[in-house]
């Protein structure tokens, strides 16, 4: 099957807030909507998201969907960009935690990103499981129950994982390639 349809008909959440890393919204998006999928981009607030560009403040980025507003079960998986900020502040709102929780409790595909994992943490979705992540906050993994290794990208059952921005090419793929599977029985809460 042509790559730029894999994913035709599919719907793609991808949570963020200020402070994400820019690139790690913007390449992984730009895969997944050249492989067919529609993507949204859901925050807690109306308005824009605003991108942190390595070193300093990035581009704005126009909500799609407030997370108020948001319905998991519209979407066939989920991407959660990088960057410190953006999933510190997410773990602290419970309607955040729950949204990335549905996709593990209805078995679908999630990639995260960086230090994103730190929101898989909030959600209780690490135990047992084998990923990657930017290795600052690999004791916070490993605390939390999961097996934390150092690899590009690592999946376990429909969760895809990568540690930092040099690993987008192949999280990308890996993240394609587990939309594209559908659920997976094994990707659980």
């Amino acid at each position: 099957m042509e790559n730029q349809q894999r994913l035709k008909g599919k719907k793609v959440a991808i949570l963020l807030t200020d402070g994400f890393e820019q690139v790690e919204m913007t390449e992984p998006r730009k895969a997944l909507q050249d492989a067919g999928a529609e993507t949204h981009l859901i925050a807690p607030k109306n308005g824009v998201v605003k991108a942190w560009d390595e070193k300093d403040w990035g581009d704005s980025f126009s909500v799609d969907v407030i997370l108020d507003d948001a319905d998991a079960y519209s979407y066939d998986a989920l991407l959660l960009p990088g960057g410190v900020m953006n999933p510190d502040h997410l773990r602290m709102e419970k309607k955040a935690v729950a949204f990335v929780r549905h996709f593990f409790e209805e078995h679908k595909p999630v990639a995260a990103i960086c230090h994103a994992p730190m929101l898989l943490i909030e959600a209780d979705v690490v135990k047992g499981r084998t990923l990657t992540s930017y290795p600052s906050i690999q004791t916070d993994l490993r605390n939390a129950g999961a097996n934390w290794v150092d690899q590009e990208v690592v999946t376990d059952q429909g969760l895809v994982t990568s540690r930092k921005p040099d690993d987008i090419p192949a999280f990308n793929r890996k993240m394609i390639e587990e939309i594209w599977e559908g659920t997976h029985a094994g990707q659980h809460a």
